[in-house]
């Protein structure tokens, strides 16, 4: 027996229909979500007011310079460089111009001396003959020996040491009768020697020598003797 199927019981009539429904529905899911993504943001505000009257506010107090006096205001004047300076790199090559002319090979380049005008110092002469020869306290030279032999001071280790002899100096009457120029000649130890320049330099002025009535500067020689006595 062959079984028939009704046409109301036929889905695949229907085919159609159940699709154009689906793609409605999908379509107004699809709408749905974009509405909700495009609702507006409700944004808060804040009241500035309140947060403003929590702030305490301070003075700032600026303390004013005083004023200064104009008489006592300096004017400074800074001086400007107007000129301006060429820098030459170490590199650079500078070029001059020099006329060989003037340079002959054959000319002989003479340096002249220099000449130092020196000052010659003209020492008067010393005489040791004169028509008048100095005196000492009114007499001749031995006078002035005794004076120097009275006054010598035998040195403590001369003494000792058993040093004992003749001392021979030389020195110059001056024209005003200082005595200058005190030198040893001879002696037989040095601390003979320096007591002899000691006493002799002590000398009081000389009456000086004179040639044809004017004074003159006069050279003595002259011993003095140290000896010890037993």
């Amino acid at each position: 027996m062959e079984v028939k199927k009704s046409k109301k019981a036929d889905l695949e009539n229907k085919k159609g229909l159940f699709m154009e429904i689906g793609l409605v529905i999908s379509l107004a899911i699809v709408i749905i979500m974009f509405s909700i993504s495009q609702r507006e943001k409700v944004v808060e505000n804040f009241d500035m007011g309140t947060i403003a009257d929590e702030v305490e506010v301070i003075d700032v107090t600026v303390e004013e310079e005083p004023e200064v006096p104009k008489e006592h205001v300096q004017q400074q004047t800074v001086a400007v460089i107007t000129d301006i300076l060429q820098v030459v790199r170490n590199d650079a090559q500078i070029e001059t111009e020099i006329d060989w002319i003037d340079f002959e090979s054959d000319d002989d380049i003479v340096i002249e001396p220099i000449k130092v005008e020196t000052e010659e110092i003209e020492e008067e002469t010393i005489f040791i003959v004169a028509e008048q020869k100095p005196t000492f306290q009114g007499g001749d030279l031995n006078v002035f020996r005794n004076w120097v032999q009275s006054r010598l001071e035998y040195p403590d280790l001369a003494r000792e040491n058993n040093i004992q002899g003749t001392v021979n100096i030389t020195f110059v009457v001056e024209k005003d009768g200082r005595l200058t120029h005190i030198e040893v000649l001879r002696s037989p130890d040095e601390m003979l020697s320096e007591e002899v320049i000691k006493v002799v330099s002590r000398s009081p002025k000389w009456e000086p020598a004179r040639q044809r009535d004017v004074p003159i500067r006069f050279k003595y020689s002259m011993p003095v003797v140290f000896k010890l006595q037993n």
